[in-house]
Parts: C-alpha cells; structure tokens; sequence
C-alpha cells in the first residue's frame, strides 16, 4: 500500500491511508470513525487487514507515537480501532498487526469527555497522530467534519507542535510532564 495525495496542499503531498476497524458499541449517531467512512477520508477495514507496516493507534502500547512513524504510516497506512471506551482494555488486548503506537498525553475537545486528557475519539485521534506525524492539513481536515474540531487543536495546540518535533520516547515523556505535571504520580 501507498499513501495517497492530498489534493488541498498545492505541493502534493504524499498522506497516509486511512483505515478504521469498527466495532460498533457505541452510539452510531457519534461515532467519529464512521463519518470519516462517511465523507471518504477514512476506509473501513476488517482487523486481518492491517499491514504488518500500518500504524496502530493503541492506548496501551508500550511505545508512544513520534514523527519518525510517518514512513511506516505512508507505506502501510494509519489504523484507528473504533470501540468504546468501557471494552478498550480487553479490545487492545488483542493481537493485531502492524507497529502499535500510543498518543502522547492529550486533551479531548469532543462535547461528550471535553477537557478529559486521553479520552479521544477515533477521530481526534487520528487527527493528533496526523499532526504528529508531520500532515498538518489532513489533520485539520479530519477536524473540520465537527464543530468541535477547533476546540481540540485550541486545547492542545502547543503540545502537538512539541510533540511532533520530539526526536526521542524520552523526549515525549518530558514533554507530557511539561503539559500535564499530574502524570508522575
């Protein structure tokens, strides 16, 4: 698999696929992962699906997403797994391919856990991996589909720019004291 070209960015830059593994236990009306399905920014995908080069969103992985997955999220694309919040241990519990990746600390600008940090929805969570990653505008994309878009990249906006110029895991970790000093204990 290749990435495909934005076509907003007048350099055409090379973006990665996007792919989502629905499991469908929430609210269908808010689920984030589908409207991406919906407007064609995202394709939705079976979990024996994603490539060994993928980048697996997934809150408990050992290793915290950093700039240097944008090869691997390129060639293999960028996964999200869409569940909800209650069965998210015992979901990523599983073994699924590809190079899981955890988001560094964030804030949630979503109505339903606003200000929450690490209760993303799919969608934020692509878009903050995205932004990492060094694609910007189709992290903005994403973002635009909601109203509350804005209100994510206002309440982290200066983390993300820090995380995505983070060179180390060590280098995040310090970063997320520097944002929220809470997390060390």
């Amino acid at each position: 698999m290749t990435g495909t070209r934005n076509e907003d960015n007048s350099e055409r830059t090379v973006v990665p696929k996007l792919f989502t593994i629905e499991l469908r236990e929430d609210d269908p009306a808010k689920c984030t992962s589908a409207k991406m399905t919906k407007f064609h920014l995202a394709r939705s995908i079976r979990p024996n699906k994603i490539s060994d080069a993928s980048v697996v969103l997934n809150p408990f992985a050992a290793e915290i997403l950093l700039r240097t997955d944008r090869s691997n999220a390129i060639r293999g694309g960028l996964v999200v797994i869409d569940c909800s919040w209650v069965n998210a241990s015992p979901t990523f519990k599983r073994r699924f391919n590809g190079n899981q990746r955890r988001l560094p600390a964030l804030m949630a600008g979503n109505p339903t856990n606003y200000s929450k940090l690490n209760s993303l929805s799919s969608l934020e969570a692509a878009s903050a991996a995205l932004y990492i990653m060094d694609f910007p505008e189709f992290s903005r994309r994403l973002l635009s589909l909601y109203k509350w878009g804005d209100t994510f990249l206002s309440l982290n906006q200066n983390a993300l720019i820090d995380y995505s110029n983070a060179s180390s895991q060590e280098e995040i970790k310090r970063i997320e004291l520097d944002y929220f000093p809470y997390l060390s204990g």
